[in-house]
């Protein structure tokens, strides 16, 4: 796999773009995320790391779902309009056909101990999967103005703040914000010129 954009594939239509996650929804048991760098990265190679993580950024602090903002912004970067609709209707429509049938056969066998055995292995399995996806993607923090251990303290007090302490997951996602773009903007801002130097 490589990480430079000049070796990027692209999909061919918007077509394409709903195949594709319409394979990558079918994946996703418990979540797709974990599954998503590895397919548009990796296998399709539509996407670098860091233009994942990027993307996957921005998509975490919108509204709703972060993996149909990931597809909606995916799909628009190919084929504009067109392609997010494509990616986000990939996204949905046959786990929504499976969802509501396993919704009806869980009504009936929801009191089964197997079955509440096998919900709490899967629960187990994503959550592996999500902290595996995350320790693929620290890499891309080589490229991040923040460096990796200013992330890292980012993540600590994130954790620290929500799980310890019990504060509002939407409260410490907006005041850490603030926090972290204004750091990476203070990174970002070119010094001044050479020959304005004295």
């Amino acid at each position: 796999m490589t990480d430079d954009p000049r070796f990027l594939a692209q999909p061919t239509s918007s077509k394409d773009v709903f195949v594709a996650f319409t394979f990558l929804a079918l994946q996703g048991f418990g979540g797709v995320l974990a599954v998503a760098q590895r397919v548009l990265c990796e296998q399709k190679r539509w996407l670098t790391r860091e233009q994942f993580v990027e993307t996957l950024a921005v998509a975490q602090v919108l509204p709703g779902p972060n993996v149909c903002n990931l597809a909606l912004m995916i799909g628009d970067r190919f084929f504009g309009w067109r392609g997010a609709f494509a990616a986000l209707a990939g996204m949905m429509a046959v786990p929504l056909v499976i969802v509501l049938i396993l919704t009806a056969l869980y009504a009936q066998y929801a009191m089964n101990p197997a079955v509440s055995g096998a919900l709490r292995g899967m629960g187990a399995v994503s959550a592996g999967l999500i902290f595996g996806t995350g320790l693929k993607l620290v890499g891309a923090l080589r490229t991040n103005p923040m460096k990796a251990p200013v992330c890292g303290a980012f993540l600590v007090v994130a954790f620290v703040a929500v799980a310890l302490l019990r504060r509002p997951l939407v409260w410490v996602i907006l005041a850490l914000g603030v926090v972290a773009c204004a750091y990476a903007w203070i990174r970002l801002r070119p010094g001044p010129a050479a020959g304005e130097q004295s």
